[in-house]
């Protein structure tokens, strides 16, 4: 063989091992693409929801919504545990409540774009959404999830504010692992307060101890708040609920 053709050997080997390499790459990124954030990707579920979220927008259709408070099974209990306390201080502000239990951000994202807001004009919208995305979500995602919300909302209702509540507390103390990743997504979260038609309230401490213990009597299941829960609920947020519906 050629000394010159020797000599060039060891360039065109490395020059065909960096070409299959390059290949390797082009493939192995084609082949796992980056995983998709599920909390702002809009999906109904089956069943009682979706006989629930037709019954949100009959609701709705009829006119006369001053207030929304959207979220899942906490805000859904309203209805149960916290009727009494609804009754005392939503009673007569035309308030609607879009809560649903078992939702996550992308259920309550999915009903916004599908009827639940339908021809109406609120003065305002409380949300307070994603603690059932702890176990399947980070925290940033979560963040994303609610932003996600927060956008469809300015979106079709930009008269309305919004307020978004913090996460509400879970389990016992702050070593349970879905109030962490909770406690992360409201760092977050509260970012997405302007000051202006988005606020931010946090009200979690109203809930727990000095040494921020939740109690069963508070939350029997230390998830869902009692009557005394929704109590100190809506105390809790009156003040700032007043003062964004103009009421004071």
């Amino acid at each position: 063989m050629p000394r010159l053709v020797l000599c060039q050997l060891p360039v065109l080997v490395t020059l065909l091992l960096a070409s299959v390499c390059v290949a390797q790459e082009a493939v192995l990124e084609t082949a796992t693409p980056p995983k998709s954030n599920t909390a702002i990707v809009p999906v109904p579920r089956d069943g009682n929801w979706m006989k629930r979220h037709e019954s949100f927008n009959e609701r709705v259709q009829k006119g006369n919504v001053d207030l929304l408070m959207i979220g899942d099974s906490i805000t859904h209990g309203w209805e149960g545990a916290g009727r009494e306390v609804w009754e005392k201080y939503y009673g007569d502000r035309n308030a609607v409540n879009l809560g649903i239990g078992g939702d996550r951000t992308q259920h309550v994202l999915w009903r916004l774009q599908n009827g639940n807001i339908e021809n109406i004009s609120p003065k305002l919208a409380v949300l307070m959404i994603g603690t059932n995305n702890c176990g399947s979500n980070t925290p940033e995602e979560i963040a994303e999830g609610v932003e996600a919300i927060v956008d469809e909302l300015r979106t079709e209702l930009p008269n309305m504010k919004v307020l978004i509540l913090a996460i509400f507390p879970r389990g016992e103390d702050d070593t349970h692992a879905g109030r962490q990743v909770n406690m992360k997504a409201n760092e977050l979260i509260k970012e997405l307060a302007d000051g202006d038609m988005v606020y931010f309230l946090d009200i979690n401490s109203a809930f727990l101890s000095d040494n921020r213990v939740l109690t069963r009597e508070v939350m029997p299941d230390l998830l869902h708040p009692k009557q005394k829960g929704y109590a100190i609920w809506a105390e809790a947020m009156e003040p700032t609920v007043a003062k964004l519906m103009g009421d004071s």
